[in-house]
């Protein structure tokens, strides 16, 4: 099932208790993504970024507010929405081929179908040769390629990824950038990604969300045209566009301006 799915936030609040009584770390939003849309959010430490994304994954209820995916409520995780944690998460003790099959076995999926298709992952991430291995035989960007694999496997119609490439090095950073952003257009996927980096956000989104603090909030909500001006574009190419340029100091102002 590859039909792109519509998230739509109303009114979505979080708080927390406390001594002092609560406290609100998401503002009411309101927010419409829609299907196969590739949206970026950036913004502070403490923005509410993961709270907002941990929320749309179904492992944070809402204080108020309604969370709606292709017209049904959120009421905790579901295989159609994929989670892509900062630091890889899989299992020590499988190779890599049987953490990628591990979705679905748990769903019953008969062995020979599964691990068809867990093949069939591994090469799309350029794993394939890899998938005997243990994971902390792996490199970290390795390691990350497993776990994209280990989502897309379920083919989710949305896609969550929390900082997926903060920990990794400069050139496997912008490989799997790469890489991910093919997966999207083949595939045809929703997408939420949260970053810390302004130009992995303009790189990858096709429309950027800037956070503010105290209460977390969205302050800047703009689409990132300017690839649409560029044939095939490569990051080089992007990053020398005007209107790059442009959108970089404008999201940065609204960071700034939200640490003030």
């Amino acid at each position: 099932m590859n039909d792109a799915l519509q998230v739509t936030l109303s009114g979505v609040s979080k708080s927390y208790p406390g001594d002092d009584g609560p406290t609100q770390v998401l503002a009411p939003t309101d927010l419409t993504i829609e299907g196969g849309e590739f949206v970026c959010v950036v913004g502070p430490s403490g923005c509410g970024k993961s709270t907002l994304l941990n929320i749309l994954a179904g492992f944070l209820a809402p204080t108020e507010g309604t969370v709606r995916v292709g017209g049904h409520p959120i009421t905790g995780p579901d295989p159609d929405r994929g989670v892509v944690f900062q630091q890889p998460n899989l299992y020590p003790w499988l190779s890599v081929r049987q953490n990628v099959e591990f979705g679905p076995k748990v769903r019953g999926v008969p062995r020979n179908q599964r691990t068809a298709e867990a093949e069939r992952m591994l090469t799309l991430v350029g794993l394939d040769h890899l998938g005997a291995r243990r994971p902390y035989e792996l490199s970290g960007g390795q390691q990350q390629r497993a776990q994209i694999a280990r989502v897309l496997v379920n083919d989710p119609r949305i896609i969550l990824m929390d900082e997926p490439f903060g920990a990794l090095d400069a050139l496997t950073r912008e490989k799997l950038q790469g890489e991910l952003l093919t997966l999207w257009r083949d595939r045809k996927k929703t997408v939420l990604f949260v970053t810390h980096s302004i130009d992995e956000a303009l790189l990858l989104g096709t429309r950027v969300l800037v956070m503010g603090t105290r209460p977390g909030r969205i302050i800047y909500d703009e689409p990132t045209t300017f690839k649409a001006t560029l044939a095939n574009p490569s990051f080089a190419a992007l990053r020398a566009d005007p209107d790059f340029r442009r959108l970089r100091d404008e999201v940065s102002a609204h960071i700034y301006a939200a640490h003030a």
